[in-house]
């Protein structure tokens, strides 16, 4: 037989390789296709965009707890860890994004100069295994960077003595009592406000008495993180 068909043997193998070339540039024609249509899409159009709130209610009070606690001392709210830890560029920075560096940190410490001191990181009591392995990646992130992390339940915030407690560790005793004591000082003068005392208070307590009546409007609330988990192709990997 072998005698009959001399090319017999090499049939197969070309066959296969004519697959996969076709295989592959259908591959190659159809990412391009997706990339086209994606930029065809209008920004604005095609997503809608809607204005909602940065934090959610427990967010919110912990901020004013952490600024109260630490008067002197910079706090910031939902801050991304692209923008305060950098990585090698050996690998995907790409990559790198999609695995931790989207993620954002609820609420920074820092000193005068911006420099992170700590994060808080604030958790729910009812979140998923996805949303448990997210927050674990971002300590590990964190605290390898050198970045203190303390964990508060959004149920059961701590007192402003149980806040400068744990942040002894984080800036040391004397930087506690100092803002411990500057808390306590009187205020002595005051800058003069853009608008009158009185409206200011009306103005902010506006601003929440709704959220704590419950009678918020839920499309103003923030974008929850675990949408974005949702939207994962496969589980976080470490």
């Amino acid at each position: 037989m072998d005698s009959l068909f001399p090319n017999a043997s090499l049939a197969l193998p070309a066959t296969v390789l004519l697959l996969l070339a076709w295989l592959a540039m259908r591959v190659r024609q159809r990412q391009n296709q997706r990339g086209q249509n994606r930029e065809a899409l209008d920004t604005v159009a095609s997503w809608p965009p809607e204005a909602a709130r940065v934090l959610t209610i427990a967010e919110r009070q912990a901020y004013e707890l952490l600024r109260r606690a630490m008067p002197g001392f910079l706090v910031l709210a939902q801050v991304p860890l692209s923008r305060f830890i950098r990585v090698p560029a050996r690998h995907s920075y790409a990559d790198w994004l999609q695995r931790v560096g989207s993620l954002s940190a609820d609420l920074l410490l820092c000193d005068a100069g911006s420099r992170v001191l700590a994060v808080i990181d604030i958790r729910s009591p009812g979140e998923s295994e996805r949303s448990r392995r997210r927050h674990e990646r971002m300590a590990r992130v964190l605290r390898k960077a050198g970045v203190h992390v303390i964990t508060w339940s959004e149920d059961a915030l701590p007192t402003l003595a149980e806040v400068r407690h744990a942040m002894t560790a984080v800036v040391g005793g004397s930087a506690v009592a100092a803002a411990a004591a500057k808390a306590a000082a009187p205020v002595t003068s005051r800058p003069m406000p853009l608008i009158p005392v009185p409206d200011i208070a009306e103005v902010l307590s506006e601003g929440d008495r709704a959220a704590f009546e419950n009678q918020f409007d839920p499309a103003m609330e923030p974008v929850p993180s675990a949408f974005f988990e949702e939207l994962e192709p496969e589980p976080a990997r470490r």
